[in-house]
C-alpha cells in the first residue's frame, strides 16, 4: 500500500470514528479545531512580523512607493 492510499485510508477511518460520536461531541471536536487553526495562524503572523521587523532593523528591508518600486525593478 502506497503512503497516499495509507493516509487515504487512516484519513477515512479517522472520518468513520468522527461520524460515530454523538451530534454534541462533533461540534465539540469542529469548535476545538477551529479554534486550534486560529491559535496556529496566530503563532505564524507573529514569527511573520517579528521576521520583518528583524529585517527591517538590519536594514534589509526599505520604504518607497510603487513607483519607486517600480523605477528600482526597472534598473536591475
Amino acid at each position: 500500500m502506497g503512503v497516499i492510499a495509507m493516509a487515504s485510508s487512516r484519513f477515512q477511518e479517522l472520518i468513520e470514528t468522527i461520524e460515530a460520536l454523538p451530534p454534541d461531541d462533533q461540534e465539540f471536536l469542529i469548535e476545538i479545531i477551529h479554534e486550534r487553526l486560529i491559535q496556529q495562524r496566530r503563532t505564524e503572523l507573529v514569527a511573520e512580523v517579528t521576521e520583518a521587523r528583524e529585517a527591517y532593523q538590519k536594514g534589509e528591508v526599505r520604504r518607497g512607493t510603487v513607483a519607486e518600486l517600480l523605477i528600482c525593478l526597472a534598473e536591475r
